[in-house]
C-alpha cells in the first residue's frame, strides 16, 4: 500500500511591540505580550483546537489507519503554556493515541543553522527537551525552519543523530525526478529525505478557497481521483502544511474543515493509499537514490529560495548585527537575556522585512503586521540596539576567558581521544589483518613463527609430528627452528625420523598439510 504522509507546521513568533528610537536604554520589554495573547487565542479558537479535535476524531473513527504529524516552535509552546493551555491540552490528547509523531525543530523558528552550528544544535535540544516533556516523545524526525536544507544542513543535522529529514521537493533541485520517493542526503546517506509534494499540498493550503483557480471547489472526491492518477510505482505523497491553513488561512466558510473530515475516508475508499508518519515511512520505504542541494531551499514562495528571509540589505544587516553577539551572549547569566535572545532570532522578524512585492507579495502582507518593510527594521534595530546594551553591560569578559579556556581544554581532549582511537583502531586493524593471514591456510602458515613461545607449545602438543613434518617443507629456516625449539625431547626425536624418512612430498600434500594445522590452531586461539 502507498502512503500519505500528513505533517503541519505549528509556530506563533513573539511579536515586537512598537519600540522608538527614545525608548533605546530606557525599556527593555520587547514584546507585544496582549497583541500576541489576542492572537493566540483568535487562531487557537479558529484553527488549533477545532483541527485537533477534528484529527482526534478521524485517527479514533479509523482505528489508526489515519495518522498525522507535527513540528512545533518553542515559541508557540511557550505561548500556549502561558496563553491557552487548552491548546497544549489537546495537542497531549492527540499524543496519546500513539498515531501522531512530534518532530524535532530549533526551538525559536531561527534561521540558526545559517548561522551558527553551536546554536542550531543548542535551540534544536531545547525544543527536543520540550517535546519529550509535553508530550513523551523523543524526536527521530527533524524539519529546520521553513523546510530550510542543503546537504551542509543536512549533514549537522544526522550529526545530531536523526534518521529522517522533511525539506521542500523543490523542481530546480529535482530536475525529472519526483518528489514521491524517499531519498537520502548527498553527504551523509544515513539521513533519509522525505520531500513534500508541492503542488497537492498547495492545492489545500494556498488554492482551496480561491474561485479562480480552475479546479475550484476542491472537494474530497475530487483529491482522491488526483491521487489515482498518479503513477502506480511513486511510493509516498507528502503533504506539508501551516496548520493554521485549516481556520485561520481558509476559513471554515471555505469548507476546509469539510474537507479534512471527509479527505480519509475518500482515500481509503477510492485509492490503495494509506497514511503515515514521517518514522514510519522513513522505515518502511527505499532510499531511490540522494539528492543534492548545495544552496539551501525552503518552501517560501515560487523560488524556493531565503529571499523571503534574507534577500535584501536590511534582512542581511539584521541578521548579521544579531549574531554579531552570540558569543557574548553565551557568557551573559541573565535568563532574561538569554530568553530575549532567542525570541529576537525568531525568523518572522526577517520575513516582514521583506521587499518581494510581485508574484508572492499578497502572501507577504497577510502576514506582516508593519505597514512597510522599512518599518520593520526599524523597529526591530530599535529593538537590537537595547538588547546589545544590555548583552553589553552583562557580559563578563572573564567569565568568557574561562568559558574559551574551557572550550579549548574540552577540543584538546577531544582531538586526543579521536587521536587515541585512531591509534586504536588502527592498531586493531593491524591485529585483524594477522588474523585473516593466519585464517588463510597455507597463505598464512609462516605467521606461526609470530606466535609467542608459549602459544606454541601450547599448539605443538596437540599437532600429529608427521603432519607438522610434512607441512614444514620448503619453509623458513626461522620458522623450522622455532617450532623444532619449542618440541619436547621426544616430539624432536620423533621429527627427526620422520624428516629421514619424508625426503620427497608432493606439494599438494604439503598444503594440505598446511592448511589442518592452521584450522587446528584457529580452534585453540
Amino acid at each position: 500500500m502507498r502512503s500519505i504522509c500528513f505533517y503541519f507546521q505549528v509556530h506563533q513568533p513573539y511579536r515586537l511591540r512598537t519600540y522608538r528610537f527614545f525608548d533605546i536604554g530606557e525599556r527593555h520589554d520587547y514584546f507585544d505580550e496582549i497583541n500576541n495573547a489576542l492572537i493566540l487565542k483568535r487562531v487557537a479558537e479558529k484553527c488549533y483546537l477545532p483541527a485537533n479535535e477534528t484529527i482526534y476524531n478521524l485517527i479514533k473513527k479509523f482505528g489508526g489507519r489515519f495518522k498525522a504529524s507535527y513540528s512545533i516552535s518553542g515559541t508557540a509552546m511557550d505561548q500556549f503554556e502561558k496563553f491557552a493551555p487548552e491548546v497544549l491540552d489537546s495537542f497531549k490528547k492527540l499524543a496519546s493515541t500513539g498515531h501522531v509523531e512530534f518532530l524535532a525543530e530549533t526551538y525559536s523558528h531561527s534561521l540558526s543553522s545559517l548561522k551558527s552550528k553551536d546554536e542550531f544544535f543548542k535551540q534544536v535540544d531545547l525544543q527536543k527537551k520540550q517535546i519529550k516533556k509535553f508530550f513523551g516523545q523523543e524526536p527521530k524526525t527533524f524539519r529546520n525552519t521553513e523546510l530550510i536544507y542543503s546537504d551542509g544542513i543536512g549533514e549537522m543535522v544526522a550529526e545530531m543523530g536523526f534518521d529522517t529529514m522533511l525539506t521542500e521537493g523543490a523542481k530546480h533541485v529535482l530536475g525529472w525526478k519526483s518528489p514521491n520517493f524517499l531519498y537520502c542526503n548527498a553527504i551523509n546517506p544515513k539521513l533519509k529525505m522525505l520531500l513534500k509534494n508541492f503542488s497537492l499540498s498547495d492545492d489545500i493550503a494556498f488554492r482551496f478557497s480561491q474561485r479562480s483557480w480552475q479546479d475550484w471547489p476542491l472537494t474530497a472526491e475530487k483529491f482522491a481521483g488526483w491521487l489515482n492518477q498518479i503513477d502506480s510505482k511513486q511510493e509516498i505523497i507528502n503533504l506539508f502544511m501551516d496548520y493554521e491553513t485549516f481556520g485561520e488561512h481558509q476559513w471554515p466558510e471555505t469548507g476546509i474543515f469539510d474537507f479534512l473530515k471527509a479527505m480519509p475516508e475518500k482515500v481509503f475508499e477510492m485509492t490503495d493509499f494509506g497514511f503515515t508518519t514521517p518514522s514510519e515511512a522513513s522505515e518502511k520505504l527505499q532510499v531511490v537514490s540522494a539528492i543534492h542541494v548545495p544552496y539551501p531551499i525552503s518552501w517560501a514562495d515560487e523560488e524556493r529560495d531565503l529571499t523571503a528571509w534574507l534577500g535584501n540589505e536590511l534582512q542581511d544587516e539584521a541578521f548579521d548585527k544579531l549574531y554579531q553577539i552570540e558569543e557574548k551572549v553565551k557568557y551573559c547569566s541573565d535568563p532574561q537575556i538569554q530568553k530575549d535572545w532567542h525570541y529576537l532570532q525568531t525568523s518572522d522578524h526577517f520575513y516582514y522585512m521583506c521587499t518581494k512585492w510581485f508574484s508572492d507579495g499578497d502572501v507577504h502582507k497577510y502576514f506582516n503586521p508593519y505597514g512597510t518593510p522599512y518599518e520593520a527594521f526599524i523597529n526591530y534595530m530599535n529593538v537590537l540596539s537595547d538588547f546589545i546594551i544590555r548583552v553589553d553591560k552583562c557580559y563578563d569578559p572573564v567569565k568568557a576567558r574561562v568559558g574559551a579556556l574551557k572550550e579549548q581544554g574540552t577540543q584538546i581532549a577531544s582531538r586526543v581521544k579521536s587521536s587515541a582511537k585512531k591509534h586504536t583502531d588502527q592498531s586493531l586493524k593491524r591485529m585483524r589483518s594477522k588474523l585473516e593471514e593466519l585464517k588463510e591456510g597455507e597463505a598464512g602458515f609462516e605467521e606461526i613463527a609470530k606466535l609467542s613461545n608459549t602459544r606454541l607449545k601450547e599448539a605443538l602438543r596437540k599437532i600429529n609430528t608427521r603432519d607438522l613434518v610434512i607441512a614444514l617443507k620448503n619453509s623458513s629456516k626461522e620458522l623450522r627452528e622455532k617450532v623444532y625449539g619449542n618440541l619436547g625431547k621426544r616430539a624432536q626425536k620423533n621429527f627427526d625420523e620422520f624428516e629421514r624418512k619424508f625426503r620427497d612430498v608432493k606439494k599438494t600434500d604439503v598444503k594440505k598439510q598446511r592448511e589442518k594445522i592452521m584450522r587446528q590452531i584457529r580452534k585453540i586461539f
